[in-house]
Formats: C-alpha cells, sequence, structure tokens
C-alpha cells in the first residue's frame, strides 16, 4: 500500500447521502434536522436515526480496522 491508497482510506468519510440513504429520506431532510433548533427551517431528526448512525458507524470502524491491518502489513520491521 502507497502513501496515496492509505490517506484515499483514511480521508474517506460518511456523506449526507449515504445516512439519508440508510434512513430512507430525502438529503434535505438530513440538513435540515442538523440545523439550530431555533432556525425556521428546523425539522426533527428522522425515526429510529441512532440505529442507522450506529451502523454506519461500524461499518466506518471495519473500514479502518482493514486499514489498519493492510498498512501493518506493509510496514518495514
Amino acid at each position: 500500500m502507497n502513501f496515496k491508497e492509505a490517506t484515499d482510506g483514511l480521508f474517506d468519510r460518511i456523506s449526507h447521502e449515504e445516512l439519508a440513504d440508510a434512513l430512507s429520506v430525502s438529503v434535505a431532510s438530513i440538513r435540515q434536522a442538523r440545523l439550530p433548533t431555533s432556525a425556521k427551517a428546523y425539522r426533527e431528526p428522522p425515526r429510529e436515526w441512532q440505529d442507522a448512525v450506529i451502523r454506519l458507524v461500524e461499518k466506518r470502524l471495519a473500514h479502518y480496522n482493514r486499514l489498519i491491518k493492510r498498512l501493518k502489513g506493509n510496514a518495514i520491521s
């Protein structure tokens, strides 16, 4: 694994679109739920949002664990 591959994996992130898909809502709904509650456009977060966030975090953790294993496998002792 080279530097670019390793840092591409490091900089990989979860998008608004990915969360919206996991919750079966629109991206606009995600953005509105992230606004301050005092904002006129604020909307309540989608139901079951905690479970969806946990699933996405677990997926991301697995991604980073694979990256760690690959990097350690390439480490020079």
